[in-house]
């Protein structure tokens, strides 16, 4: 699935003619607001329900470098969660080239922003999720996985 696609500015570039290592992240951040949006858990959640999600660890690999100008695709390639914490893996494609320039994966926390407290995600919000992964699942990359014993099924 792809989540969103964006190209390289020169902003986002460094001294070594290549997109600095924060753009990565910032790029892979945007990008996940795209499926945390499908689950009702981005901004709007935030809200109007004081309830979002907080990136406890991330992982990131950077296998080849984007250059000012390149576009790039943010592709959806894991989502798993228990009542508490989602875990998914975004991989960043060259648009034209179709290398992949960088991988991430996130374990978030479901939190109440009323308390500053985890919760656990409502039943609407599960079935939602349970759905996605039901319909998508085939289509997920399981190797490399870093954060799947962080989950408690």
């Amino acid at each position: 699935m792809i989540l969103k696609t964006e190209k390289v500015r020169k902003e986002w570039t460094d001294y070594n003619g290549h997109m600095n290592v924060a753009y990565y992240i910032h790029i892979f951040d945007i990008s996940a607001d795209v499926m945390l949006d499908i689950f009702n858990m981005a901004g709007e959640s935030a809200r109007k329900y004081m309830k979002s999600t907080f990136v406890v660890e991330s992982h990131t690999t950077y296998n080849q470098e984007v250059k000012l100008g390149d576009e790039v695709e943010v592709h959806l390639t894991f989502l798993d969660h228990d009542k508490k914490r989602i875990q998914y893996k975004v991989a960043m494609f060259h648009k034209e080239k179709k290398y992949l320039a960088a991988t991430t994966e996130v374990l978030s926390l479901y939190v109440d922003l009323k308390k500053r407290k985890t919760t656990e995600f409502e039943q609407e919000k599960i079935k939602i999720m349970d759905d996605f992964i039901k319909k998508n699942s085939s289509k997920f990359v399981l190797n490399n996985l870093v954060f799947s014993n962080k989950l408690k099924k």
